[in-house]
């Protein structure tokens, strides 16, 4: 880019944070174009802590499931060249390509280095977002003329009456397994650690009232494509929100990696379901996260103060994941992660956020070009 720089700022020290300055700099924007805002200067940090906690091994995201501005090659392509070996890409092919979580925390550590995040870095965790003249004042940190928000989850979510309980431990938690371990939840969290407790030699009672879907992804793979999205769009917001409800429904993969290790199980007498929780010295809740803007202080805020339009939990959003009647020509407010499932329902995906992160680049080039 030549001719005035815009002064661009993302809220939020994450993955999708580290997702939204890939693209700026592959765009064209320097690091102090740019000022990050976040809590910890390791982009992997909560993802990590999360992975060990439930001893994650692979990812559910795919070969393109990668933090890099461009999609092509993804860590498929670059598995294939490092080992060297094609079994990486015909299992990509197949929808069945899964990095390890080691090699993707690599890959992380990799892209943080090489892009200049550290030197954008400000360890400042950002509490509210005014739009003002010239762009968006956050705090007292200044005014940015494009703004990325993407705060990612904003809490563990536990079931009523339990987050008080003396045997609980929330899965994304560190914690080793009692000989009788209740598993509330029936998602990926909670499969993983059905095999985590088995697997040390616990009981395990599955706690949930209706079977999960088995599905590689949380959301249908159609939503990935431009048809699929076009289609998205055009629904209207009842429709929408029944979308995205279902895509929140517990689900985890098929196949004899989780097939198998249960049948064996459950012949033993180790594995069950009950639709209400027992005496079981443990309880474990992989109930996921707290869910909607009202869950996360600095949404909230933003909603009251400029009275955006909502739809129950979710931030109406444009199909560019741009706040509508904040964005103009001038300026732009974005939202990536999950507070952008209204503009893409794989918003909490590596792959959403780096469609959020390419709507607001196409913003800056607009603004910058004018």
């Amino acid at each position: 880019m030549s001719g005035p720089a815009p002064t661009c700022a993302i809220v939020g020290g994450g993955l999708g944070g580290l997702v939204t300055y890939t693209t700026l700099r592959h765009g064209g924007l320097e690091p102090g174009q740019i000022e990050v805002f976040g809590t910890d200067p390791d982009p992997a940090s909560v993802f990590r802590a999360h992975a060990a906690a439930i001893k994650q091994r692979h990812m559910r995201s795919e070969s393109n499931g990668h933090c890099f501005a461009r999609s092509f090659p993804g860590l498929a392509v670059r598995s294939a060249l490092r080992r060297p070996s094609v079994r990486p890409l015909v299992d990509s092919v197949r929808d069945r390509y899964r990095p390890t979580v080691e090699e993707f925390l690599a890959h992380v550590a990799e892209v943080r280095a090489e892009s200049g995040w550290d030197e954008s870095f400000r360890r400042r965790r950002i509490e509210r977002v005014r739009a003002v003249d010239g762009g968006f004042a956050l705090d007292d940190e200044g005014v940015f003329s494009h703004v990325m928000i993407v705060p990612g989850h904003p809490g563990l979510a536990y079931p009523p009456g339990l987050e008080d309980d003396p045997r609980v431990v929330h899965a994304y938690q560190r914690h080793d397994y009692a000989d009788e371990v209740a598993v509330v939840g029936a998602g990926m969290a909670a499969a993983t650690e059905w095999l985590n407790a088995l697997t040390a030699g616990a009981s395990v009672v599955s706690v949930r009232r209706r079977e999960p879907a088995r599905r590689p992804l949380n959301v249908e793979r159609r939503y990935f494509t431009k048809r699929g999205l076009a289609g998205y769009w055009r629904t209207d917001p009842e429709e929408r929100i029944a979308l995205l409800r279902s895509f929140v429904a517990p689900s985890y993969p098929p196949g004899p990696d989780w097939d198998e290790p249960l049948a064996h199980a459950i012949s033993e007498g180790r594995f069950r379901v009950e639709p209400e929780l027992n005496g079981a010295p443990q309880v474990i809740c992989a109930t996921g996260f707290r869910r909607g803007f009202q869950a996360d202080p600095l949404l909230t805020d933003l909603v009251r103060a400029h009275g955006l339009e909502t739809a129950e939990g979710w931030i109406v959003l444009a199909p560019d994941a741009t706040v509508p009647g904040l964005t103009d020509d001038r300026r732009a407010l974005a939202l990536a992660g999950v507070s952008a499932q209204w503009a893409h329902p794989g918003a909490d995906t590596l792959v959403g956020m780096k469609y959020a992160a390419r709507g607001l680049l196409r913003r800056v080039r607009r603004w910058h070009t004018r």
